[in-house]
């Protein structure tokens, strides 16, 4: 694949080729055999104790971060890159070279993963709404907390699992995706809504709402970083993080919606795909909003019908929960298939947007002189390197998958019912799997 624009991607491409069959094959072989490994000779007991876990940084790390003028400089960062960016998006020309693309497609959308993962949830801090809002909120004199009416608990992610869908269609569906008038849309409704719904229901609104905070406090939880319940910083094991992930409503959509949103991607770069329906008569959009949905109900129902199962199969009597319960697992999965799907991707084209963010109007006048640099493809000359890095990402996800609900399903289920109540949920986590590595291959 090129750099150029593709019909299928909202800009650029992954450079890599596809992973040799034979490695796909191997790869998936490896994860399954690992699955039963990890069912067979783990643990018995539930080891993970969540947010109540961790080793307490240095106390004066906890207050710095806390104070307000630490967190008014990271608020005033995420603000001012978040306003030069709208001055590309509004006065740039309309051509790949404004770096407004790059900047929305890459370094935030894809970005957001490597800095949840180094940073732990530095985003809700870094959030340029949420800035904006408490700027407001200071203005008004009242609290960034307290909106017009109380957002109902039964909304819980729902409005940020249909944020990622809206986003996740422009990237992949929506024609013309990569031009000023469809980008400024899709800026000003998601900006209008989110800012909104902050006022309507209080800063609250953020977490629920908005796509991108949801999206990277999903991926933080992968993070060495967190909060303790007594509210100290810790360093702990990212698994045990991971288990410290709160049950909400819409938990379960969000997590079907990032999954299906990437596997979609890698489906709708295959040959077969592409071929098919330009060749269908239908109108691409059509095919490809109808398919991006599908992928999304399809880990919907299948995650969903494993964890029923699984509940039935150990006697366990709160059932309708379950699938909250064990959405924490599906995320290493979403974040291997991020890091398959996207790895080149974030490293070539962001090269490309860093570079043209030295020149916001996309008109030669360089403003940080940076213009004479080139983007660094050596990275394409290693692609036997590049497809095992693909089919790690991809077993390992699974592999700590399989150890998060394994974890979960000991402390939920009777000891003597556990390993049955888990071989639901191991079958749609294999075939999740294999379709990810059987999508690489493909593409």
């Amino acid at each position: 694949m090129t750099s150029l624009l593709l019909p299928l991607h909202g800009i650029g491409g992954r450079q890599d080729l596809p992973v040799p069959f034979g490695l796909a094959v191997g790869g998936a072989a490896v994860a399954i055999a690992l699955s039963f490994v990890v069912l067979g000779l783990a643990w018995r007991t539930s080891k993970y104790r969540g947010n109540a876990s961790g080793r307490a940084l240095p106390i004066g790390v906890t207050r710095a971060v806390d104070s307000s003028w630490f967190r008014w400089i990271v608020r005033l960062i995420g603000l001012a890159i978040f306003l030069y960016a709208m001055f590309s998006l509004l006065f740039g020309v309309d051509r790949l070279t404004n770096p407004i693309f790059g900047f929305v497609y890459i370094l935030v959308w894809v970005g957001l993963v490597p800095i949840s993962l180094l940073l732990g949830p530095v985003w809700r801090t870094l959030n340029p709404l949420r800035t904006v809002h408490l700027l407001l909120s200071k203005l008004l004199r009242q609290p960034a907390s307290r909106g017009v009416v109380e957002l109902p608990k039964w909304v819980g992610l729902w409005p940020a699992a249909l944020g990622i869908l809206a986003f996740t269609w422009l990237e992949l569906v929506a024609p013309d995706r990569a031009t000023l008038p469809v980008l400024q849309a899709w800026m000003a409704l998601y900006v209008v809504i989110t800012l909104f719904g902050a006022i309507l229901f209080g800063d609250r609104w953020f977490a629920a709402g908005d796509p991108f905070e949801a999206y990277a406090t999903l991926m933080s939880r992968l993070s060495p970083w967190g909060r303790r319940d007594d509210g100290a910083i810790v360093f702990r094991r990212p698994l045990e993080n991971l288990d410290g992930l709160k049950v909400q409503p819409g938990l379960v959509g969000l997590v079907a919606a990032l999954l299906g949103s990437t596997a979609y991607d890698g489906f709708s770069n295959s040959s077969a795909w592409i071929g098919w329906a330009q060749n269908s008569g239908y109108s691409m959009t059509l095919l490809g909003t109808g398919m991006l949905i599908a992928f999304i109900l399809f880990v919907l129902v299948t995650y969903s019908g494993a964890t029923l199962l699984a509940g039935r199969l150990s006697d366990n009597g709160s059932r309708s929960s379950l699938p909250g319960l064990f959405a924490h697992s599906v995320v290493p999965i979403a974040f291997g298939y991020v890091v398959a799907h996207y790895l080149t991707l974030f490293i070539l084209e962001g090269q490309r947007t860093l570079i043209y963010l030295s020149d916001p109007l996309s008109n030669g006048a360089n403003v940080f002189g940076t213009g004479l640099l080139a983007v660094n493809t050596g990275i394409t000359n290693h692609s036997t390197a590049i497809s095992v890095v693909q089919v790690l990402a991809v077993v390992c996800g699974h592999l700590l998958g399989v150890v998060s609900a394994h974890d979960r399903a000991v402390a939920l289920f009777p000891r003597h019912k556990a390993l049955a109540g888990q071989v639901p949920l191991l079958v749609v986590m294999v075939g999740y799997t294999a379709g990810g590595l059987l999508l690489l291959f493909s593409s």
